[in-house]
């Protein structure tokens, strides 16, 4: 893995109506690695992921990506710089298709006049089959609507749309929350399998086991400061837990 990080953040601070949400909070990111991020209620990990995918922004600090200095004031902003946020309530629409809700916000058109044109439905068809045979997924059709998925398949398809178009940082918010075993497996294998794809995880979670077994390295925040940082090889979750 090299050493030069793909996301650092430098002495981050929220505030929320008085309350300090962030306290001077610097970490790096370096790529193809897996960080476990985790934390009690109000610890700040989620001000933390938000303020990286663009839906806060900090009051105080800076993020940098790839050595550059960016400014993330919306979603937008994040998935241009490569960075996707999948959240455990998924911002997937459930009466729409596995195709639709694969190109949402990035319609393939036909052909374009002024942005307004026909959407090329053969090809987000074609594409979402790839994407999803990519993350082996295996659905129907991919004309199936997502609300007749199981929460499992739900990630993945969130998973599979990250992947197809090459986000260098995948935030995993709670991922295996109310999912079945079998499916919290397939989850884990998803977040193993990103270095691979030459992609920075970064998993949230209050389930520890799940952390360390997907993850190269665990952060816990605590108070809305980093009070732990180490190789998963290096600590244990008795020391994590203690800290918490």
């Amino acid at each position: 893995m090299s050493d030069s990080p793909i996301i650092s953040v430098h002495n981050l601070h929220k505030w929320y109506s008085g309350v300090h949400a962030l306290k001077g909070v610097s970490l790096d990111f370096k790529p193809n690695e897996a960080v476990g991020l985790v934390g009690d209620n109000g610890a700040g990990k989620s001000t933390l992921i938000n303020i990286l995918s663009g839906l806060h922004t900090a009051d105080e600090g800076d993020v940098y990506v790839e050595g550059e200095k960016v400014s993330i004031a919306n979603p937008r902003d994040a998935m241009d710089l490569g960075i996707e946020t999948i959240y455990q309530y998924n911002s997937m629409v459930p009466i729409m298709s596995i195709a639709r809700n694969m190109f949402i916000g990035r319609e393939p058109l036909k052909m374009s006049i002024g942005g307004i044109g026909i959407l090329d439905e053969a090809k987000m068809r074609e594409q979402s089959v790839e994407a999803i045979a990519d993350v082996d997924l295996h659905l129907r059709s991919p004309d199936a609507l997502v609300g007749e998925l199981s929460g499992g398949q739900r990630q993945g398809v969130a998973i599979a749309r990250a992947m197809h178009f090459r986000s260098k940082v995948m935030i995993l918010d709670e991922p295996t929350n109310h999912l079945s075993v079998k499916e919290t497996t397939k989850v884990i294998g998803f977040v193993k399998s990103l270095r691979e794809q030459n992609v920075t995880g970064i998993f949230i979670s209050h389930n520890m086991h799940h952390v360390f077994a997907c993850c190269d390295r665990i952060v816990a925040m605590a108070l809305g400061e980093v009070v732990l940082d180490k190789p998963v090889a290096e600590t244990s979750i008795d020391e994590v837990h203690d800290l918490l």
